[in-house]
């Protein structure tokens, strides 16, 4: 009798033991659908700045997100394109940035293009990591059709903000000159600044004066 009683404590202790790591396994294997993708990128875009993209690792994501090795193909058909998505999501928060800074500046002033130069440069210093993923990572970002659309629409606000200055509501071969211009200067000062070669003694005065004599030089103030 007590040899029975002993197996049938045993035995549900072990069915407890199997019912609680089954629905463990289960919980990880149907992971909210809806967030797994974001839980994923998210996952990246940390590593992406602690490791930087080239010593980025899927397995590695995968334990930061609490996901099995497998889950990402449910998504991304590797880790290229994981990279991509990271890539593209910091595209779409500059995007969204430099729209929110210039927000409070009237049309047509150069307070909307320092404004715009000011949040690149922030953007670039804030996710240095992501930054450098967007630009300069050795995966094969530069063959991405969806990521050129972004930058590209990324410049078209600069350039249309130079054509306000102008007093103009259409892009002009003027304004698409000045605007590159005006990208090549912060894009240039963000990676110096997070390539650390900007020390206090190397900078001729403080950020704010540099861009609007930067922006004063290439765009006039609309009347």
């Amino acid at each position: 009798m007590l040899e029975l009683l002993t197996l049938t404590i045993v035995t549900c202790h072990e069915m407890n033991w199997i019912m609680t790591n089954s629905a463990e396994t289960k919980k990880r294997d149907t992971y909210h659908h809806g967030d797994l993708k974001a839980q994923l990128i998210e996952a990246t875009r940390l590593l992406v700045e602690e490791k930087g993209p080239d010593n980025f690792s899927v397995s590695e994501a995968c334990r930061r997100a609490g996901v099995s090795t497998a889950a990402p193909y449910k998504h991304f058909k590797d880790k290229t394109e994981m990279l991509r998505e990271v890539a593209a999501a910091g595209m779409v928060r500059q995007s969204q940035q430099m729209l929110a800074e210039i927000a409070p500046h009237a049309d047509g002033t150069r307070a909307r293009i320092v404004a715009l130069g000011r949040v690149y440069i922030r953007f670039a210093t804030t996710e240095p990591g992501v930054f450098r993923l967007m630009f300069t990572w050795s995966g094969e970002t530069e063959d991405d059709e969806s990521l050129h659309a972004l930058g590209d629409s990324k410049l078209a606000v600069v350039q249309m903000e130079v054509a306000k200055c102008h007093g103009r509501n259409e892009i002009t071969d003027v304004d698409r000159q000045k605007a590159f211009m005006l990208w090549s200067f912060v894009h240039g000062l963000s990676f110096l600044s997070i390539d650390g070669k900007l020390a206090d003694d190397n900078m001729p005065t403080d950020l704010e004066t540099l861009l609007d004599d930067v922006a004063a030089r290439f765009v006039p103030e609309a009347s």
